[in-house]
């Protein structure tokens, strides 16, 4: 070998022994890293963003500030909705800061990037922002969770109920990317096992201004519904340019996926009537109050559900940590599995093994201006959609570490 070559080889081997002493002092050294990775400054900023970090940080203030001896350290980055972004931030979090779990993860196709790398890290990515349900299906991981709800149970409710009052037939307007495929696919087969018809779909890019194209596609479908397969600032500009094209004289209008902060920025003399399914409304239990009123001194706006995710996902990772005194990936996950989920988010849920966090939703339909008391007085709750009902079972996902296991 020549001088150069073992010059060469001695400096790549002293920088992988400097990595791996660095990872493991990071390990030793008493800090259990929570990274919260979210859109800071695009359209899902104001559902996700800087009120995701504030209720991390109200999980860890509401555990102590430590768990198993370990001080709780909260940070975040913004990912601007680009996949490469967030997965370069991810993987530099692990390598070289020592996150020991990654949280939130908002935008389906950034999650879905993100879950790549924390598969390969063996790392805990608790997602409370995304909806795509691949997350839990094929492009599943032992070591994820997806949280808050996903697109199956999002429209799962909303479409039998619509067509169960006879809304039928349906067209879609469609955000092009993995969350509104997933949206249509979801809602498309919830529809057709209802009884309904689906005559077709248009697809928007993500962040479209102008919707007078594809509105007037739907206006010409010949559907009864159209069904809002977007979110964000996609799904105000479409409801509002809808208004604009008096859409409403012959479709009903109705919202595969409505979060809370979208309301008050769209305004009620929009968005008033929309049927729709979440899992969780801030004003619906004394507890979801609770949580809601000390959100709200902090943040100056009532927590979306994403938001309350990101608390609820937070506090059991953290007990699960205390259960096991351990931060290693597979160990807390396994007891986060075996553990009921029991807060002011969920009653009973359970996180399953394709990583569904599996709990009650709730079909809510958004006041008209005058029923509305207040500014975050927003929705009128219809019904309970038990968890088994709401989310998609076990064996229909494709998830391949369920497969291997049964």
């Amino acid at each position: 070998m020549s001088i150069t070559k073992r010059s060469h080889l001695l400096i790549a081997i002293a920088a992988m022994c400097l990595t791996f002493a660095a990872g493991a002092v990071r390990a030793e050294d008493g800090v259990l890293r929570v990274g919260i990775i979210t859109d800071m400054s695009g359209q899902y900023s104001d559902g996700n963003g800087p009120g995701s970090v504030i209720a991390a940080q109200m999980a860890a203030e509401e555990i102590g500030g430590t768990v198993a001896g370990r001080k709780i350290e909260i940070i975040s980055a913004d990912h601007q909705n680009k996949p490469d972004v967030a997965t370069g931030i991810v993987r530099n979090w692990i390598d070289n800061k020592g996150v020991d779990v990654v949280a939130e993860g908002v935008n389906s196709a950034v999650a879905l990037a993100i879950q790549t790398v924390t598969r390969e890290r063996k790392k805990l990515f608790l997602i409370s922002g995304s909806g795509s349900s691949d997350l839990t299906g094929k492009q599943c991981s032992p070591t994820s969770v997806q949280w808050t709800y996903d697109t199956y149970a999002s429209s799962n409710a909303t479409a039998k109920a619509v067509v169960a009052r006879g809304g039928t037939p349906w067209f879609f307007l469609t955000a092009d990317y993995a969350f509104g495929q997933a949206l249509e696919r979801d809602a498309s087969k919830a529809v057709t096992s209802a009884g309904g018809k689906v005559l077709g779909a248009v697809r928007h890019p993500f962040d479209t201004a102008d919707f007078s194209s594809f509105l007037l596609q739907a206006q010409s479908s010949g559907a009864k519904i159209l069904a809002l397969a977007n979110a964000g600032s996609d799904f105000r500009n479409a409801v509002s340019q809808a208004d604009e094209f008096n859409i409403r004289a012959s479709m009903q209008l109705v919202a595969l996926q409505v979060t809370l902060t979208d309301v008050p920025a769209l305004g009620l003399a929009h968005a008033h009537d929309l049927l729709f399914t979440d899992s969780f409304y801030w004003d619906r239990t004394p507890e979801t109050r609770v949580f809601a009123q000390e959100f709200f001194k902090r943040h100056g706006a009532m927590p979306t559900a994403y938001q309350a995710g990101v608390n609820s996902a937070l506090r059991h990772y953290f007990k699960a940590v205390a259960a096991t005194n351990s931060v290693d990936s597979e160990t807390v996950i396994a007891q986060m599995r075996k553990t009921p989920v029991n807060d002011f988010f969920a009653q009973n849920g359970l996180v399953r093994e394709d990583g569904r966090m599996v709990h009650d939703m709730y079909l809510m339909r958004i006041k008209k201006p005058e029923e509305s008391k207040s500014k975050w007085d927003l929705y009128e709750y219809l019904a309970t959609v038990p968890g088994d009902q709401a989310f998609r079972p076990l064996d229909e996902g494709g998830c391949p570490y369920v497969a291997k296991s049964h």
